[in-house]
């Protein structure tokens, strides 16, 4: 019998405010934990070498505010390096980080840095796995995101000429509205980039080309636009290796039509998805 172990603690959630005008930086963190080292807690309730949730916890509240970068992917890097560092029985583990969206105020003269909106539904996020190699560590994988993303328009996407049988009954649609559900992630040619070095992007950035594209191009699928999404970043960013794509089709139903005005129906609970995958 073999054993795969794995542990850790979710959704820790913090919130450390700088001096201004420096923004907030907001996190919620997860962490996992692998190893044979704890193989005795599980098989015979030997809990000496068991780091608690609850100490992981604290650790990342403790340590947050030594943390002066920026962005998700050095805050990762930061993370699993301290937890390696501290814990000589942590074999490998992983670092999950999502923001909490925090979008400046606005006033009636320019923006707020103390006024903040929490309104976002997607969040970006960064996910890193560590390992040791003799003393060092090393990142043995490591990629960054966006999820949730929901975004609509009105014209610009169609489904048609698809193969047909019995069993269907979705009409041919020309020019429909389009809704969907999207996260994307990415992956860079080198680690370094990610978290510390002159070749990282900004999400604002991906998030920009994603929704260009999702404007300005007249699709035949969405199958064809995340393709079309993908080439475009890979094109722009060549820092960029891999990008990924996990899409839901939430487009509505058309209900009624009269003079030119269509109604439309929010869509059954039962969404296409869409996955794509493009290698550098």
């Amino acid at each position: 019998m073999s054993m795969e172990i794995r542990y850790g603690k979710t959704r820790v959630v913090f919130f450390e405010t700088r001096p201004r005008p420096d923004p907030p930086f907001a996190a919620s963190v997860d962490i996992d934990v692998f190893g044979e080292r704890f193989k005795a807690s599980y098989t015979e309730g030997d809990n000496r070498e068991v780091v608690a949730t609850d100490t992981m916890k604290n650790f990342v509240y403790r340590t947050a505010a030594d943390f002066t970068g920026r962005s998700l992917e050095a805050y990762v890097a930061f993370l699993g390096s301290r937890l390696l560092t501290t814990y000589p029985q942590m074999e490998r583990i992983r670092v999950t980080v999502h923001e909490i969206p925090l979008d400046e105020g606005h006033q009636a003269e320019g923006g707020s840095d103390v006024v903040f909106r929490m309104t976002r539904s997607d969040a970006c996020c960064a996910q890193a796995d560590f390992a040791r190699d003799g003393s060092d560590l090393t990142v043995t994988s490591a990629r960054s995101g966006i999820e949730g993303m929901r975004l609509f328009k009105t014209t610009g996407s169609s489904f048609a000429a698809f193969a047909r049988d019995d069993y269907t009954t979705l009409p041919e649609l020309q020019d429909r509205p389009l809704t969907i559900r999207m996260d994307a992630y990415w992956q860079y040619e080198n680690a370094r980039d990610a978290a510390e070095g002159t070749g990282h992007i900004d999400p604002r950035l991906i998030r920009n080309v994603v929704e260009h594209t999702f404007h300005d191009f007249n699709s035949k699928s969405i199958q064809e636009l995340v393709h079309e999404m993908g080439r475009r970043l890979l094109e722009r960013f060549t820092q960029l290796a891999v990008v990924e794509f996990s899409a839901e089709n939430h487009t509505p139903d058309k209900m009624a039509e009269h003079d030119g005005v269509k109604v439309f129906a929010e869509p059954r609970q039962t969404f296409g998805k869409i996955g794509l995958v493009l290698r550098r």
